[in-house]
């Protein structure tokens, strides 16, 4: 996998034709999707991907007039930095909502990629277009609004607003959602493994915390070393690191705590409890800010973490 950094300016040039082709293409699949239901909103993708279309050709222009007809293959999987996309355009019930979040995140990393190759560009040409296209993509009018509009008359959000709860996410709410899933579960095996071999709530208690800060300082470096948000603008990866690993302790700690109690089978009874409402409130911040219908939600986690808890149970009872 490449840095960003070490891109030559073919390679940036590529890369750029290659995400107005894929973005193109998820444009289309959404306005083909909603046109039964939407289709005030499947003519705004289709408008979306008539623009892709133009800025990919005024690409293809200037790469072959630079460099030639044979271009470099690479896509965003292969450049350390973009954002993951979840392929929501593949579930079988699309939502507008989660269709306009992801609209809304294909825009401002398209916009915070423009800006940062032209930065880099030293060829005139190149630069000037990047930077072009980097204000376009700026100027776009909101696609929130316009969705909004096309389905809620009268009923907008300004783009101040829209933008910082577009940062809010990216910045705050995926990488302390991803820390107290992983503080939540996967801490369980370790901590109830651990109560049912020793049945003492204090030895129980230091394993916990141990396993509960450990993983929190390695998801906090795990995040802070994924992507250092240069391209996909979602802020300091250092600031992303701290919310992962300050959710991930507690996370582990909410079901760690109830062990300071003495008597084994009353702590054992409050963590479950405790597991419990940490379950609940992860499927509700799915379901508020990555539009995870909540029942959806909800069956996954309760599964996932009913699973590990009882691997945990059953290890430490063997």
């Amino acid at each position: 996998m490449k840095r960003f950094a070490d891109l030559t300016e073919a390679e940036v040039l590529a890369l750029a034709i290659s995400n107005e082709e894929e973005d193109g293409r998820i444009y289309l699949q959404f306005a083909q999707r909603l046109k039964p239901d939407y289709p005030a909103s499947a003519e705004v993708f289709e408008r979306m991907a008539a623009e892709e279309a133009g800025h990919r050709n005024r690409l293809l222009d200037l790469y072959t007039a630079k460099f030639g007809e044979r271009l470099p293959y690479i896509t965003r999987q292969d450049v350390k930095g973009f954002l993951k996309r979840n392929p929501v355009w593949l579930l079988d019930s699309l939502r507008i909502d989660a269709v306009r979040h992801q609209a809304e995140m294909m825009e401002l990393e398209a916009a915070s990629f423009y800006a940062k190759a032209a930065e880099r560009a030293r060829d005139a040409d190149v630069r000037r277009l990047l930077g072009n296209l980097a204000e376009e993509e700026q100027k776009h009018e909101d696609l929130a609004a316009r969705l909004e509009a096309s389905l809620v008359s009268g009923e907008a959000k300004t783009a101040e607003d829209a933008t910082a709860h577009r940062l809010f996410v990216l910045q705050i709410v995926q990488p302390g959602l991803a820390g107290l899933i992983d503080g939540s579960v996967s801490t369980l095996a370790p901590i109830f493994a651990a109560a049912f071999a020793t049945h003492n709530s204090w030895d129980t208690f230091r394993v916990g915390l141990a396993a509960s800060i450990g993983a929190g300082i390695s998801m906090a470096f795990t995040e802070a070393l994924s992507d250092d948000g240069a391209i996909t603008g979602r802020g300091s990866p250092w600031m992303r690191g701290l919310a992962c690993g300050i959710m991930t302790t507690l996370g582990g700690l909410g079901h760690t705590l109830p062990y300071l109690i003495p008597d084994f089978w009353t702590a054992t009874a409050v963590a479950a409890v405790v597991v419990a409402i940490e379950l609940v409130a992860i499927a509700w911040i799915r379901w508020r800010y990555m539009e995870t219908p909540f029942h959806s939600a909800a069956v996954q986690v309760m599964l996932g973490g009913v699973l590990v808890l009882l691997t945990g149970i059953f290890i430490g009872s063997s």
